[in-house]
């Protein structure tokens, strides 16, 4: 339990995540899966990082019951730390001195959202599916990211529906490489990885920097302004009680 890394093949490292039942990362758990991408991508060793998980799907976003457990004692800091931790996760990955590989199965939302809108690229398995829950969760943000994956029109209807999009749609749309069978995830990943892994590391490292800095849209600037509204939705109280009916469905 927890983010682990490992190194099955030269020059790829695999930073797993572990936080059953469904991947929703309390606050140290986004700044432990900040750490390890970041030594993963300081390696010199290391010239592709392939980013994946254990369990039921790939991430479900913040753990709400962190939350509430602490709004509940008239704390804030859970969400202070969520919004932080989520930050240094997402620019983590997005500033990764070498390429991402996102490989997706289950479901991935909110934070997951995040992490894979900032990688390289995305290998998803056939059951996988891509949303941003946000607006049931009593949060904001990470439209940012889900911007990168769908064209705006389609990315604000699943932004206010909640909805989620197939793997197999955001092939159509060009963002997920490749859609494979669950059992087939990881090697497709490894192969995609493997691939660019062959690269010079050096070289590997200048693309990346060099693509970044033509991003039209400032990632870290975007995300940030996002999260003022989770803060104003927070100090406003709409947050709780939209956060506390979720809870009531969630026991239902």
């Amino acid at each position: 339990m927890g983010v682990s890394t490992s190194r099955p093949e030269p020059g790829i490292a695999v930073v797993t995540m572990d936080f059953p039942p469904v991947n929703a990362l309390p606050v140290q758990g986004w700044y432990a899966l900040a750490d390890a991408v970041r030594t993963a991508g300081r390696d010199p060793g290391v010239r592709c990082v392939v980013l994946a998980a254990e369990g039921r799907g790939f991430n479900a976003g913040v753990d709400i019951k962190e939350l509430q457990r602490d709004a509940a004692g008239g704390g804030r800091q859970a969400l202070l730390g969520a919004n932080r931790g989520c930050a240094e996760a997402f620019s983590a990955v997005y500033e990764c001195a070498v390429p991402v590989v996102a490989a997706v199965h289950g479901f991935c939302l909110g934070g997951g959202i995040g992490l894979v809108g900032n990688a390289d690229a995305i290998v998803a398995s056939d059951e996988a599916v891509f949303g941003l829950p946000e607006l049931d969760r009593g949060a904001l943000g990470a439209a940012t990211h889900l911007a990168r994956l769908v064209p705006q029109h389609l990315m604000r209807a699943l932004y206010y529906t909640s909805r989620t999009a197939t793997a197999a749609e955001l092939r159509a749309h060009g963002s997920v490489w490749r859609v494979v069978p669950r059992d087939r995830l990881g090697a497709a990943a490894r192969e995609l990885a493997g691939e660019i892994a062959r690269k010079d590391g050096s070289l590997l490292r200048l693309a990346k920097a060099a693509l970044n800095g033509i991003d039209p849209v400032d990632v870290h600037r975007s995300y940030r302004f996002e999260q003022g509204f989770t803060f104003e939705a927070n100090l406003s109280g709409v947050a709780d009680r939209v956060r506390d009916t979720f809870g009531q469905e969630a026991r239902t």
